[in-house]
């Protein structure tokens, strides 16, 4: 099963090569911005090796790009999203279950460099700088939900996380179907000697954009 599939995306992806290098100019050594949307597919790693458990969730994302050409080959994209991370948890206190879900909003800045082979494909990888902006906890046992909602001001450098960014950008026309992996490489030590957290972020990201040029 999993060669059929394998099989049928090869297919799918060379037949729409062909389509879009037919159909779509070469646009690689022009200048574009756009605005792009999608759902990041998130969880997190215990940097200090303690045990564990917790499980993705889905949030979204939004904002926007620009796609800054040197050359036909080699280019730069600034992107500037709304993005939504966090996970979920189970566990057991005092004999019985709870749930618990925290999603974080953080504005994230990547600074990718693109590898264009053609006008179709644009590869691309990056550091990226996070700010956090709000984060919502919400713990469920059978018998009541608590949720706290934080909202952080911009007086603490530490609240900036440093993350690592890479994907692949298909270009059909005006359109950009984007997939993106990335994690957080700086624990976000929030009294800048304590890790608050000690869980880094870890990432999956599709969005569906539209560029202008």
């Amino acid at each position: 099963m999993k060669k059929i599939v394998l099989s049928i995306a090869a297919i799918i992806f060379i037949a729409g090569n062909s389509i879009a290098q037919e159909n779509s100019p070469d646009l690689r050594d022009k200048f574009m911005f756009g605005v792009k949307g999608g759902l990041n597919y998130s969880n997190v790693y215990d940097t200090q090796g303690d045990e564990f458990k917790a499980d993705p969730k889905l949030g979204l994302v939004a904002g926007g790009f620009l796609s800054i050409p040197i050359g036909k080959y080699l280019g730069v994209q600034p992107e500037i999203l709304y993005s939504q991370k966090g996970f979920k948890a189970t566990g057991r206190a005092l004999g019985s279950t709870y749930e618990f879900t925290r999603t974080t909003s953080y504005i994230d800045i990547p600074l990718m460099i693109q590898l264009k082979p053609s006008g179709m494909v644009t590869i691309m990888a990056g550091p990226q700088y996070s700010y956090l902006i709000k984060q919502k906890d919400v713990f469920t046992n059978s018998t009541a939900s608590v949720a706290q909602e934080d909202e952080f001001k911009n007086d603490n450098i530490r609240k900036n996380i440093m993350s690592f960014i890479g994907g692949v950008d298909l270009n059909l026309n005006n359109f950009v179907i984007g997939a993106r992996v990335g994690w957080d490489v700086q624990t976000n030590n929030g009294d800048g000697t304590s890790s608050t957290p000690r869980y880094k972020n870890v990432w999956y990201q599709a969005t569906l954009g539209y560029r202008f040029y």
